[in-house]
């Protein structure tokens, strides 16, 4: 997880061009609460100015709120003229809109599957759509019922990577070549059947990891442990030690074989292979660390029903 440095000064002047992460940074070093002690108990909570002594404390109070509420206004005059869409920001119009758009892709895949023209029968094109926005949009559902302090609108995991991109835009060219030269390779049959399945069992293992993980789940590898962190056991973490990354590997395979790209397919699988066999092997090893001989027991008795990955 990346942070971002902000510029700080010390001038009392807010120009009204300041951007909204100074602006915090200003309320931030302005507003402190100190709490004021007499004969060894706390009496009373006051808000002053860092440079205040005890001696102006009430001057100082005054002068601080009405700083921060001139502030407050400020950052909210900010957000009303700076409002905009799509531009990344981790913000409540951003978060809604992209709920939005998933609906209606979701909801749209699912019309065109059942609506498809004997003309066009690829039915599988509106189910991966479906597959795909219900994916993202259970991402961040999960994180928000466990994970509410980590919520960002990277939670829906669209924009997780330009490979993960590059990925689907791969598998969606392959699709659109194979049908314009090819209508008949991609009839709707048996395959397909084996490939939503597939994504339906892997959907549903994903789903079922990151709820019974509940707030111990993270989509980032923990390097430190928290206080609350537990090696979870129970459930569908009896089966596999990691439900999570076998449901994704197979929902991603199943998506290949229901829209029959045989290109993609194994590159699907060679490349899933990859990553979560780097992926796993670090984080078990982070898991290690965190738990012990706990851990080691767990692992020996538990597979993760990955191919090559024991």
């Amino acid at each position: 997880m990346s942070s971002e440095a902000i510029h700080s000064t010390d001038s009392d002047n807010s120009s009204s061009d300041v951007d909204e992460h100074e602006l915090e940074r200003r309320i931030e070093e302005r507003v402190r609460y100190r709490q004021v002690h007499t004969n060894g108990s706390a009496s009373s909570i006051k808000l002053v100015r860092p440079s205040s002594t005890h001696s102006n404390a009430t001057t100082g109070t005054a002068h601080t709120m009405d700083e921060f509420a001139r502030l407050r206004q400020q950052r909210a005059h900010l957000r009303r003229n700076n409002a905009r869409l799509f531009d990344g920001s981790n913000s409540p119009q951003n978060i809604s809109i992209y709920g939005f758009l998933l609906g209606i892709v979701c909801g749209g895949g699912l019309v065109f599957a059942m609506l498809c023209e004997p003309t066009w029968e690829i039915p599988q094109f509106g189910l991966f759509l479906a597959a795909l926005a219900l994916f993202h949009f259970l991402e961040y559902l999960a994180t928000a019922l466990f994970n509410p302090d980590t919520l960002t609108l990277d939670s829906y995991l669209i924009n997780h990577s330009p490979h993960y991109h590059a990925a689907h835009a791969a598998a969606l060219i392959e699709f659109v070549i194979e049908y314009y030269f090819f209508p008949s390779w991609k009839s709707f049959g048996l395959i397909n059947f084996i490939g939503l399945a597939l994504v339906i069992v892997g959907q549903a293992s994903r789903t079922i990891a990151m709820f019974s993980a509940r707030h111990n789940f993270s989509h980032h590898i923990a390097d430190s442990k928290d206080e609350d962190h537990v090696l979870v056991t129970h459930g569908i973490y009896s089966i596999m030690r990691h439900p999570s990354y076998f449901g994704f590997f197979w929902w991603a395979v199943g998506i290949q074989f229901l829209m029959l790209n045989p290109i993609c397919l194994v590159l699907f699988i060679y490349w899933l292979h990859r990553f979560f066999d780097e992926r796993i092997a670090y984080e078990e090893y982070t898991l290690l660390r965190f738990f012990g001989d706990e851990w080691t027991t767990y692992k020996a008795k538990t597979p993760t029903w990955m191919p090559l990955i024991p």
